[in-house]
């Protein structure tokens, strides 16, 4: 019996292994520019353009961080002296409750041990997920304007969002910048849904032996 229990155990834990990083399902609308317009969006350097602040909305400057990183992934350059291309960023984060069923999620797991005629059985089993309608949904939603700053003309216009029961803003919105700007220049839908992994941070350095922290 012991033996089976290890084996049970054994298959949870690689079952919740197997599961991988937490995913930012995001819906993504984008809009591009059509040849000729198009070929500013290549390579191209940038300045960051900063609009009116939405309420609930990061500083501009950590916004500025986060789209960055996403930006640099598909060949842009962040030159404020010399851009062809303006960027400006939104991105906020709400919450709601939803008493329909919807909140904090969860999962249970069964296990099941049992003796009959033609012998013993064992069983295995995960449930479905379980909602707690007193916690919150948070609405993720970031956009990114990019503007020919010698036409004039917006060139491209992308926008993701995700909801979800995390609320650790800063890397769901990063998350999201990465999935507004997925297929740039030139995305094959212009609706589609984009997942991107939510990996943790790195862990920080360790301090060098004899030094305190």
């Amino acid at each position: 019996m012991r033996n089976i229990f290890v084996v049970l155990l054994a298959t949870v834990l690689l079952s919740a292994c197997a599961v991988g990083p937490r995913t930012v399902d995001a819906s993504v609308q984008t809009t591009a520019a059509r040849a000729p317009g198009a070929a500013v969006l290549t390579g191209a350097h940038y300045q960051f353009e900063r609009g009116q602040q939405l309420v609930g909305q990061p500083p501009p400057e950590r916004l500025e961080a986060m789209a960055k990183d996403a930006l640099a992934r598909v060949g842009l350059i962040h030159d404020e002296a010399r851009p062809r291309l303006g960027v400006q960023v939104t991105g906020n984060v709400g919450a709601y409750w939803d008493n329909g069923g919807y909140g904090r999620s969860g999962w249970s797991f069964g296990l099941g041990m049992g003796r009959g005629f033609r012998g013993g059985g064992v069983g295995f089993g995960i449930g479905a997920p379980l909602w707690d309608p007193d916690i919150p949904f948070y609405v993720s939603e970031v956009s990114v304007l990019i503007r020919d700053l010698q036409s004039g003309q917006i060139v491209y216009d992308t926008r993701a969002r995700h909801e979800g029961p995390w609320h650790d803003t800063e890397n769901v919105l990063a998350a999201l910048f990465t999935a507004a700007l997925e297929g740039y220049p030139a995305p094959g839908l212009a609706s589609r849904r984009v997942a991107v992994p939510l990996l943790p941070p790195p862990p920080a350095p360790k301090a060098p032996p004899g030094t305190t922290p």
